[in-house]
């Protein structure tokens, strides 16, 4: 797969995670938040918690599958987008908040859809 191709399956997989959560009953705050040195896929509020939301896609489960592609190194770049953003829009630290994940596997054609709350702590 070359680089445009996996920026396109990046975005299908970033608006499949946006519609399974808005089902959900998630609202939309922004969407591909960055600043130097992180990036937050979506922003969300669920009630009133503000949701942190990294999507990851993996068209295979062969190196691990989605979710344990966020290393460490990768919650500490969330982390770091996420302080800028409270920094820019400090409206939103009224609100409790949480990091969550949302692992997309292609396997096969048959796309599968795990959502998982409070992924990581920091």
């Amino acid at each position: 797969m070359d680089d445009r191709e996996r920026k396109e399956a990046g975005r299908a997989g970033e608006d499949a995670a946006l519609r399974y959560l808005e089902r959900r009953g998630l609202t939309l705050i922004v969407r591909n938040y960055r600043c130097n040195g992180g990036e937050i896929d979506l922003v969300m509020l669920d009630g009133a918690t503000l949701v942190l939301v990294e999507v990851r896609y993996r068209a295979s489960d062969r190196f691990g599958g989605a979710a344990a592609s966020i290393t460490w190194r990768k919650q500490q770049r969330i982390a770091r987008a996420a302080r800028h953003l409270l920094r820019v829009r400090p409206q939103l630290c009224a609100h409790p908040a949480r990091f969550d994940v949302v692992a997309i596997a292609g396997n096969g054609g048959v796309t599968q859809v795990n959502w998982i709350t409070n992924a990581f702590t920091l």
